[in-house]
């Protein structure tokens, strides 16, 4: 994913107009603050190209992001500027210099990992950078009684350039991953472009993500949200 910041942008387009960036921030702040009132920091991890990190920022005094790929944090900096540090690191690993009232992990960029084991690392990692009392929001991927085989997603948007960008996809499952196959068409003024990916999320039910987090010492609840996304772990140090 995100081979290019062009492949990047298309991306972006496409979930801003059917996601709420800014709301999804806003119930995260909620969720932190009625666990540690005073929080005034976070570090958003798998922060991609940086969408709920800007929102997060007019919500904390201080925000910072990590992820793992070069070209996300390319146009996450040109979305920030130099005001928000930007961290190339993996999630199961990173040594910052810092800790957080609140750590995030949106989007269900979790699963990406692909064993428990590595479950394990990120989330004791997360709590080595915790400051007292501060809290962890993970929106999870979906259990795996809720994946639904063979399912299809498609979306299109014509942007203010008489640019159309489409987006399908088609979801299968690969013993303990959810195998999405995409395909995305642009057209515009210069012709029509065409390119797909492979997505890989692992499928971890939420026995396995509780048992993970009471390992890393961490107390865990999770919470409901709205019809149509899996709802967050939310832990306290």
């Amino acid at each position: 994913m995100y081979e290019n910041n062009s492949a990047a942008e298309m991306y972006d387009l496409l979930y801003q107009d059917r996601k709420d960036y800014r709301a999804e921030a806003g119930q995260v702040a909620e969720l932190v603050r009625a666990r540690k009132p005073g929080a005034a920091s976070l570090l958003d991890v798998a922060c991609g190209t940086g969408i709920h990190l800007a929102a997060f920022a007019e919500l904390f005094d201080r925000v910072e992001g990590a992820d793992l790929s070069e070209h996300m944090l390319e146009v996450a900096a040109g979305r920030l500027g130099s005001g928000v540090p930007l961290h190339r690191v993996d999630m199961r690993s990173f040594r910052l210099d810092a800790r957080f009232d609140a750590i995030a992990v949106m989007f269900s960029s979790i699963a990406y990992l692909r064993t428990t084991e590595d479950l394990d690392a990120a989330l004791a990692t997360f709590g080595r950078h915790l400051a007292p009392g501060g809290v962890v929001v993970i929106e999870p991927w979906w259990f795996p009684e809720a994946f639904i085989e063979g399912h299809v997603s498609g979306h299109a948007l014509t942007t203010d350039d008489n640019r159309t960008i489409t987006r399908v996809s088609h979801s299968t499952r690969v013993g303990e991953l959810a195998r999405m196959e995409l395909h995305y068409v642009t057209a515009d003024s210069e012709g029509v472009r065409h390119r797909s990916e492979i997505d890989e999320l692992t499928l971890f039910s939420r026995g396995a993500y509780e048992d993970s987090f009471h390992r890393a010492a961490l107390k865990v609840e999770y919470v409901e949200s709205e019809p149509g996304r899996p709802g967050y772990f939310v832990a306290t140090a």
